[in-house]
């Protein structure tokens, strides 16, 4: 038993400090990241649109969204004297692009959508179209 106790401190003591405090942002992220995931596989399966190699990318993506995370975080820890400007910073826009994309995949089964969040979302999607054609 005291074993567990050690290695589960040991591992909570490593992740707070890789990705600094787990705070109301840092749980957001994570639960948003998990309800993207699953309303995207969702929006695939009942559309009938899964493939593999989509659904493995989105993983990936996520995981870079994590390690990006990491990386601000230590950031701040260097240049910032542990402030969290960085880590903010990321941490916020990430939020923002999950919370979309949540939208984006559950008013692709038919969920109704308010008009202000549909008009947000084409202007996000179409900046994102324009810029991936630069």
């Amino acid at each position: 038993m005291n074993n567990a106790k050690l290695t589960a401190g040991a591992i909570g003591t490593t992740l707070a400090y890789i990705f600094g405090s787990f705070d109301s942002m840092l749980i957001t992220l994570i639960i948003f990241i998990c309800i993207d995931f699953l309303s995207g596989f969702t929006r695939a399966w009942v559309r009938k649109e899964f493939c593999s190699s989509k659904f493995y990318l989105g993983g990936v993506k996520k995981i870079g969204i994590v390690l990006i995370i990491i990386v601000a975080t230590q950031i701040d820890r260097l240049v910032l004297d542990g402030q969290t400007v960085v880590r903010t910073a990321a941490l916020s826009y990430y939020i923002a692009c999950e919370g979309f994309s949540i939208l984006e995949n559950w008013g692709g089964l038919g969920l109704p959508l308010p008009k202000a969040v549909k008009n947000a979302l084409k202007k996000l999607k179409q900046e994102d179209d324009d810029h991936d054609n630069k």
